[in-house]
Formats: structure tokens, C-alpha cells, sequence
């Protein structure tokens, strides 16, 4: 049984404090909810709130212009110990946040709530942004996907990357007319403006590595149909599918690679099918003009202006905006991740993540999720193999198999011990060796199922060996003790 901790505290700003508190500030108080995954597994969310007044210095950040100012203000001021959360309620008439506006939600691990008549009603708001800011039912439900009935998961559930200790990440770009179009794409600064910095903050979650390759003569594999009243040609939704496997097997990047590759590609159509647009469900073409693909990757598809003059030389020199390619290869990633920023009630107000690509409460939002599929994956590998063992008698167990054993069970524990306590962070670091240690213990080479035969196999192979050599043997021995039988049967000659 799981049980995440999330320690929160509750700052009232001056006027904010509701009459109908239970004991005077600051108090303790306890709000538990459970998540149910199937019939004998569910997950204990427990708030642990700390309820206080503000200090002096709170209340000078407080008095800041914009909620954006009081927030960067803030930070300094705050907890900022991963997977804990800091509310400020503010007075209902407070200028800080606009109209309309009850929640404002910054880039760390803290927002700014507007305060109600009664504290019921606040407590309420609160598990509204505290379950957007830590984890929902159903981001557990999708972490535990394996584990939950299909009919239960929402569409989006599967779309998530399962979670590993490593992610491979591959840029190419695709020139199916090198006649026509010469493509420059300055993917060396675009990766090191845009993508390094939302990289670097996830590097706590996995070891990611870039790379990048340019391929020619790469075809989508699907022709695109045209429309005279755009004079463009069109991808519909039904066709996108297709276009993935031709391309993948001209890829070769996951052929050799120990971790998931997700696969970023910008397509310049070729000149006889540009310019090339894609249209989703509806028949509306798609405003990026990119497609994304659940646990694989995304595709998006850059057109070239044709030339002015009939008369313009071929190939054409394009120039890639790497700026616009970015910003929706980013947002596919975010969305790969499980990061998307969908179901947000209007009287929300998320602040953007900047150039790092993601706020500190979506990397807590991520390591909830990723540390409860650790504990699960390893739950479920510990008994595979616990399973091959007993179905094997007469298999043998290295002692550097068992230590791996014991270290992820131990591991497993000790992460189910962090969650419960609130400590995220080394919850998620023993969950990833939890899950190191049963990957080579289940995986190790003396425990392969092949290397030891059932005794029925055994009996097919060695009978046809040693039954044409015990067949004269046994006739012999038969009439041996045959004629030993009759020697004794024979009266003996008395002189």
C-alpha cells in the first residue's frame, strides 16, 4: 500500500483569515483521499497542512504590484523542498490578482488564492490547486496503467512515456527533393537555446542524450491529396498513422538504443506536393502544422515558399525558422511527458514556465508519477521472477542475483517509507534503484528460462540416444539371467 505525502502550507495574508477557524494560528490539520486503481490496489493521497499567519517579509511581497512580482518575491521567502507546496490566500478584494481570476499558479512551488467566506469553501479551492500542482487521480491512474481496467483509463492515459532511466531524444530533418530544396537548420543552437535548459531541469527524472541527422530521399510513404480550392495538398487525420512506419525504418535510431528514443522530425515536403498541409478530424487545417504520436514522438511539416520568378534556379537555399520548429517540438515533448496544461478551470491563471520549459510543480507533478510506476514496475518484475522461479526447480541462483534481489526489495521499501514521510525526492532516487536492481536480477543471464529443460524435454532428448545402445545390453543381461535360471534348474550328476 502507497501512501504520497504532500506537505503544504497554508499562509494567510492580512484580512484573509476566515471566522469559522476551528483553533486560533498556527494549527495542523489532516486531509486524506483515496485512489482507487482496481480491486486490490489503491493509492493513499494524504495533504499534511500547516496553517500560519505571514511574516513581515511575506506581507511586503505581498504588496507587490502583479501577482507575477509577488511570486518571484516570494520564492526566496519559501519551502522549496520538492513535492511541497506553499498557498498564500489573499484578500477577496485584493488587487493582486485581476478579475475574474481566483487562482494564480507561479513557476515554482507556490500560488496565490483568492480567500473565501468560509474555510470549508477555502479548503475546497485548495484541493483544487494542490491536486493540479501535485498529482490527480487520474495522472496516478495513467502511471498505473497496467495495472487499471481498460474500460477505467481515459483516452490520454497511454499517451505518456512509460517511465525510464533514460531517454534518447532524435531531431531529423527529412529532404525528400535535395534537387529542389537545399535545407540549412542550425540544430546544434536551436538544441542548445531552446532545448538544453528544459533538459537540464529534467535531468532529475532521467539521463537524456540529443542527436541529431539529416536524411535524403525520405518519403512519408502516404500521398497526400490535393485541393484545387487551396491549390495545396492535404494530410487527413485517418492518413497521419501511415506515415509513421515508412519513416521509422529509414530512422534506425531505436535499432541500437537501451532506452526509449523519442523522435522529433521536420519533413520539407518536395516540390511537387508543397505547399503540404495537415487537416485533424474535423477537416480544419492544423495551425502548427505538426502531428504528434503517443510514446513515439512528433512530426511536423515545413513548407517552402515557391519561387517568385519561373525563371529561379533549383535547388532553392531554405533557411529553417528554428524559433517556430522549436516551439512545437517542445510542446510535443511537454506533452509526451504528461506535462499538457488542459483541464484548467477559468479562474485559473498558470504562469508560463519561461525558457526552462517547465515550472517547478510540473517536475514534482512528474516525479509523483514516475516514483508510484517505479514502485509498481518493480512490484510486477520481483514477481515475474518470483513466478519463473518456482515453475523451475532445479534453477540456480548466483549469490550476486540474490544481493540484486534483496537490494530492489530493500529499495522498493525504502522509497513506500519516503513517500509516506513527504521526502519526494529520495523517494524517487530509491525507486530508480529499485528498479535498477530487479531489471538485473530478472534480466541476468544464469536465470534464462531456456538454460533448463522440463523433465519431459529431457526424457525426448536423451532417450533417442540411449535406447538404441541399452536395447542389446538389456537382451544381454535378459539372457544371462536366462541361462543362469536353467543352470540351476539342471539336476547335478551324483557319483
Amino acid at each position: 500500500q502507497v501512501q504520497l505525502v504532500v506537505p503544504m502550507a497554508v499562509v494567510f495574508g492580512p484580512g484573509s483569515v476566515p471566522e469559522d477557524l476551528p483553533r486560533p494560528l498556527p494549527f495542523r490539520d489532516v486531509q486524506e483521499m483515496e485512489i482507487s486503481v482496481n480491486l486490490r490496489t489503491s493509492v493513499t493521497s494524504r495533504y499534511e497542512m500547516r496553517y500560519r499567519s505571514t511574516t513581515g517579509q511575506e506581507e511586503a511581497a505581498l504588496a507587490a504590484a502583479t501577482a507575477r512580482e509577488a511570486d518571484a518575491a516570494l520564492y526566496p521567502l519559501q519551502d522549496t523542498t520538492l513535492g511541497s507546496l506553499t498557498m498564500y490566500v489573499v484578500p477577496e478584494t485584493s488587487s493582486l490578482l485581476p478579475q475574474g481570476i481566483n487562482v494564480y499558479v507561479g513557476k515554482h512551488r507556490s500560488a496565490l488564492v483568492r480567500a473565501v467566506g468560509s474555510l470549508a469553501a477555502l479548503q475546497a479551492r485548495l484541493r483544487e490547486v494542490t491536486q493540479l500542482m501535485s498529482f490527480t487521480a487520474s495522472a496516478i491512474a495513467a502511471a498505473l496503467s497496467d495495472r487499471v481496467p481498460n474500460g477505467q483509463l481515459g483516452p490520454d492515459a497511454r499517451r505518456n512515456l512509460k517511465s525510464s532511466l533514460g531517454y534518447e531524444i532524435t531531431f531529423s530533418l527529412l529532404n525528400p527533393d535535395p534537387k529542389s530544396h537545399t535545407v540549412d537548420w542550425d540544430i546544434e543552437g536551436a538544441v542548445n537555446r531552446y532545448v538544453k535548459p528544459v533538459l537540464d531541469k529534467l535531468s532529475l527524472v532521467a539521463n537524456f542524450s540529443v542527436d541529431s541527422q539529416i536524411l535524403y530521399y525520405a518519403v512519408l510513404g502516404v500521398t497526400p491529396r490535393y485541393d484545387k480550392e487551396s491549390s495545396s495538398f492535404l494530410l487527413s487525420a485517418h492518413s497521419l498513422p501511415h506515415v509513421i512506419n515508412p519513416v521509422e525504418a529509414r530512422l534506425g535510431s531505436s535499432a541500437a538504443s537501451l532506452y526509449p528514443v523519442l523522435n522529433f522530425l521536420l519533413y520539407v515536403p518536395e516540390r511537387s506536393h508543397s505547399p503540404l498541409y495537415i487537416q485533424d478530424k474535423d477537416g480544419a487545417p492544423v495551425s502548427t502544422n505538426a502531428f504528434h504520436s503517443p510514446r513515439w514522438g512528433g512530426i511536423m511539416v515545413y513548407n517552402v515558399e515557391a519561387p517568385a520568378s519561373p525563371q529561379a534556379s533549383f535547388p532553392l537555399h531554405v533557411d529553417v525558422d528554428m524559433a517556430r520548429v522549436m516551439e512545437v517540438f517542445l510542446a510535443q515533448l511537454r506533452l509526451l511527458f504528461g506535462l499538457s496544461r488542459e483541464e484548467v478551470p477559468p479562474e485559473f491563471l498558470l504562469e508560463g514556465p519561461g525558457n526552462e520549459g517547465l515550472a517547478d510543480w510540473e517536475l514534482d507533478h512528474l516525479l509523483w508519477a514516475h516514483t508510484v510506476e517505479n514502485i509498481a514496475t518493480v512490484s510486477t518484475t520481483l514477481t515475474s521472477l518470483a513466478q519463473l522461479l518456482d515453475k523451475i526447480g532445479n534453477i540456480v541462483i548466483k549469490d550476486d542475483v540474490a544481493s540484486e534481489v534483496y537490494r530492489a526489495v530493500a529499495s522498493v521499501q525504502r522509497a513506500v517509507t519516503k513517500l509516506s514521510l513527504g521526502h519526494l525526492h529520495a523517494a524517487f532516487q530509491a525507486s530508480k534503484e529499485a528498479v535498477t536492481s530487479s531489471e538485473r536480477a530478472f534480466f541476468d543471464p544464469s536465470l534464462l528460462h531456456l538454460l533448463y529443460f522440463p523433465d519431459d524435454q529431457k526424457f525426448a532428448i536423451y532417450i533417442p540416444l540411449f535406447l538404441p545402445m541399452a536395447v542389446p545390453i538389456l537382451l544381454s543381461l535378459a539372457k544371462i539371467a536366462r541361462e543362469t535360471r536353467q543352470r540351476k534348474k539342471e539336476p547335478t550328476k551324483m557319483d
